[in-house]
């Protein structure tokens, strides 16, 4: 059976969407007062070293949901297709992208457990919704 591009990439444009206002918010309201904490005590740099930084990381997000989007299309063909199949596939790629390196930032770093947390959660999370949205997009 063959693949709908179109409403894959549209899925994942849908998913970056949702994912993008997800990481906004996570940083609204978790994250990013303790980054101002980090930057006072010269954990972080107060400025990026790359430019554009959030530029860079809305298209990031979006490439990544794109990505998300394109595994619920392989996955429906063998697990079928729905918001379970939607489900495993969000929970094996946030988990992939959210949880190994923010577990040993959590356990080296010397931000506390707070940020990996966070950030954790808002790639976890973000894979997560951003495959939803995809498979409730795709269609055959």
């Amino acid at each position: 059976m063959a693949l709908n591009r179109g409403r894959i990439w549209l899925g994942g444009l849908a998913g970056g969407v949702v994912w993008n206002a997800w990481s906004f918010f996570i940083y609204r309201y978790i994250t990013g007062p303790r980054y101002v904490i980090a930057q006072n005590a010269g954990w972080f740099l107060k400025t990026p070293r790359y430019p554009y930084f959030i530029a860079q990381w809305t298209i990031l997000l979006f490439i990544l949901a794109i990505a998300v989007a394109h595994l619920y299309a392989w996955a429906r063909q063998g697990l079928g297709p729905g918001p379970g199949t939607a489900l495993r596939v969000g929970f094996l790629a946030g988990f992939f992208a959210g949880f190994p390196e923010n577990f040993a930032q959590a356990s080296w770093s010397a931000v506390g457990r707070a940020l990996p947390a966070g950030w954790m959660i808002e790639m976890w999370l973000g894979a997560i919704l951003a495959a939803l949205v995809a498979g409730f997009v795709y269609k055959e």
